[in-house]
């Protein structure tokens, strides 16, 4: 009896099955308790209920039209797996597994009094083989011991059907062609639910490190990320000649902060990180973290760029402005403050279950000091950086400032891009 039972549709959460109506809800019923990767195997569970109900009842019409009189006994226990099987979802009221082991108590001992009434030919007996393919499904690891248990029974049982019912000791007579289609049935149903077993564990599998992969681009440079993957059990500890350092601050976003509330306050502020982290990714610079308001990005440490201070100095002019339109946009007064560095640096991956990318080096400290050091509206840098950048823009020079752990510093202030350098570094806003 090619028990639809198990034709693993259900392999997704109830809102996929939204188009088959009725299904959708039943699938639903008796889950909505339950943490979401246990609601998922009761959803399973529960179409797999359905499933066998709808094709016992189909099975018990075949029998009918093929001779109630003969078939009786079959027709009757059809009927009674349809009853049983709309009445799964009842017991996930006991506990997460009860409905499950309901449902192949049912089915084992339907499907050996099917072999019992019509003889191995019939090949009924094939169906106990997908057990091996879809208890994992039903109970989950977390009940290992049942799953290896309900394969080993559904083995045994398979094993048994056949030799114990030869077609000479079948209770029913029945007719040649009616059983080499049950065969054939049981046949590809078998067959037909392995094969999605299989495909929905690798679809559940790749879905998983597609995740895994997605949370660890948001976390990591994509650089940084595929090396922990290549080689896991290496520590990423990096020492870089030259690379460019960036800090932003917002001027008294503190104080305004406090007017706004946390709901204003929140939004105004991932629309803020949002619009940078789209500036930066634009212009091939790495989001190192957020403070706050404050805003630390880094350009050719992940990944050599012979061309990093001018990455971040294009970002850098486009912040002042966008930070304006923001403020107006929300009916707000914020000016940025921004300062750049650039040398030596180390970079490694720190912490074991909450871990982060950082940057170290006192390119580093000199890069938050021009900025808190800094001007509203202001980009600072160092002399290093304005020889570095070269003719190719336009500076102010701010003079000697007094810089708190580095003593007098000439610095200068990053105005604007000259001429067809400032047009290819707009390409990237």
């Amino acid at each position: 009896m090619s028990r639809s039972e198990t034709i693993m549709a259900s392999t997704r959460d109830a809102p996929l099955f939204a188009w088959l109506g009725p299904l959708a809800l039943f699938a639903e019923l008796g889950t909505s308790f339950y943490p979401r990767p246990v609601r998922r195997r009761l959803i399973i569970v529960n179409v797999m209920a359905f499933l066998i109900a709808l094709f016992s009842a189909v099975y018990a019409i075949v029998f009918t039209v093929c001779g109630a009189a003969l078939y009786w006994p079959l027709i009757v226990a059809n009927l009674i797996l349809v009853v049983v099987a709309l009445l799964i979802p009842l017991a996930h009221r006991i506990n997460d597994i009860a409905a499950a082991l309901l449902l192949a108590f049912a089915e084992f001992v339907a499907l050996f009094f099917f072999v019992w009434a019509l003889g191995r030919d019939s090949g009924i007996q094939i169906n106990y083989i997908i057990a091996a393919a879809v208890a994992f499904a039903l109970y989950g690891l977390s009940h290992l011991r049942i799953v290896l248990g309900v394969s080993a029974i559904a083995l045994a049982l398979h094993l048994s059907a056949w030799f114990l019912f030869p077609p000479e000791r079948a209770l029913i007579a029945a007719n040649p062609v009616l059983l080499a289609n049950l065969y054939v049935s049981s046949a590809v149903t078998t067959f037909g639910i392995i094969a999605l077993s299989v495909g929905y564990a690798f679809t559940v599998a790749e879905r998983a490190r597609a995740e895994a992969d997605a949370l660890l681009a948001n976390i990591l440079p994509e650089a940084i990320a595929d090396r922990l993957k290549e080689r896991p059990g290496v520590r990423v500890a990096d020492s870089v000649a030259e690379a460019s350092v960036l800090f932003s601050d917002l001027v008294g976003f503190t104080a305004l902060a406090r007017q706004l509330g946390a709901e204003r306050t929140v939004h105004l502020l991932d629309e803020i990180v949002t619009e940078f982290d789209r500036l930066a990714a634009a212009h091939g610079v790495e989001k190192i973290k957020t403070i706050g308001d404050g805003y630390m990005a880094v350009a050719g440490v992940s990944a050599p760029q012979p061309d990093h201070l001018l990455r971040l100095a294009r970002m850098a002019l486009r912040l002042p402005g966008l930070v304006q339109r923001l403020s107006s946009a929300h009916g707000v007064d914020m000016k940025i403050r921004i300062g750049i560095a650039g040398g030596p640096v180390m970079a490694g991956v720190i912490g074991a279950d909450k871990f982060s990318y950082d940057v170290w080096g006192e390119t580093v400290n000199l890069a938050s000091r021009l900025e808190s050091h800094g001007l509203p509206g202001e980009i600072q840098v160092s002399h290093a950086v304005r020889e570095a950048l070269g003719d190719g823009f336009v500076f102010e020079a701010r003079g000697s400032i007094e810089v708190k752990g580095v003593g007098q510093l000439e610095t200068w202030l990053l105005k604007e891009e000259r001429g067809d350098c400032a047009r290819e570094g707009a390409r990237h806003a």
